[in-house]
């Protein structure tokens, strides 16, 4: 990875990186850079804010957090930035993520966090978020997200065909 990176992508533990990896595929999809780390707001908050203070100069453009659990990570991150901060909560904990769901979207006024879906998909989700930050500024980007969706309508329509032809001849 060069000096500059669009995406910092932060884990609360290395435990997230089965439900996170998505955004790491989406993201190189469109081209981007990252960094990808495991610190946790509640076992190394020094830590935490250390990196958080670096990512200005890093060239950083949004942070994606990922926590389950009590899902403080996201919050945490966003009260020492200005940087945007997308958030995906984790399904690991005995309530199946919906503590996390909870931690993520209740944030105070002024501390803003875009709330994903649950695991994979929020993930996934999260990159492309974070692509359309970036189109905010960046033809190209703008370019690489109108024809992310083109291809999405592309294979709704070729499975629709597909499975509208198995209907007509009496295999579905």
């Amino acid at each position: 990875m060069s000096d500059k990176i669009d995406v910092a992508i932060i884990m609360g533990s290395d435990s997230d990186w089965p439900y996170t990896s998505p955004a790491v595929d989406k993201l190189k999809h469109f081209g981007m850079t990252f960094e990808v780390r495991v610190i946790s707001a509640h076992r190394t908050p020094v830590q935490l804010v250390e990196y958080v203070s670096t990512l200005h100069d890093k060239g950083v453009k949004s942070v994606i957090c990922a926590a389950g659990w009590a899902a403080a990570l996201p919050g945490v991150v966003a009260a020492h930035t200005h940087l945007p901060v997308i958030g995906i909560p984790i399904p690991n904990s005995p309530l199946n993520g919906i503590d996390a769901i909870l931690a993520t979207l209740q944030m105070p006024g002024g501390v803003p966090v875009a709330c994903m879906s649950l695991g994979k998909a929020g993930a996934a989700n999260a990159a492309i978020y974070c692509a359309r930050i970036a189109a905010l500024s960046c033809d190209v980007m703008r370019e690489k997200v109108a024809q992310f969706h083109k291809d999405m309508e592309a294979k709704v329509g070729i499975k629709d065909k597909a499975l509208r032809a198995k209907i007509e001849s009496g295999e579905a």
